[in-house]
């Protein structure tokens, strides 16, 4: 089996999500540290790029989706830092 760009795009994308999710299962990273929320944002947009450049719509929105969320979580998480830090 050989693979294309766009194989080795969303392998990566989603090995990111799977371990971020394997950490956090396994208790050793909170999914309020920075690192799980880049984590998820960088490899839900891989996914979601992959999945553009293949044109499979499905994954697309739930990728894309799950890219918006993880960056909302970033928002919060520098707006709670923020609020600590005053």
């Amino acid at each position: 089996m050989s693979f294309t760009v766009n194989d080795w795009i969303g392998f990566v994308g989603v090995a990111g999500l799977l371990v971020a999710f394997l950490l956090n299962v396994l208790g050793m990273i909170s999914k309020d540290r920075l690192l799980y929320i880049i984590m998820n944002i960088s490899g839900a947009g891989l996914a979601c790029f992959a999945s553009y450049r293949i044109n499979y719509l499905p994954f697309i929105i739930l990728e894309g989706t799950w890219t918006l969320v993880s960056f909302l979580a970033l928002v919060r998480y520098f707006r709670n830092r923020r609020q600590i830090n005053l």
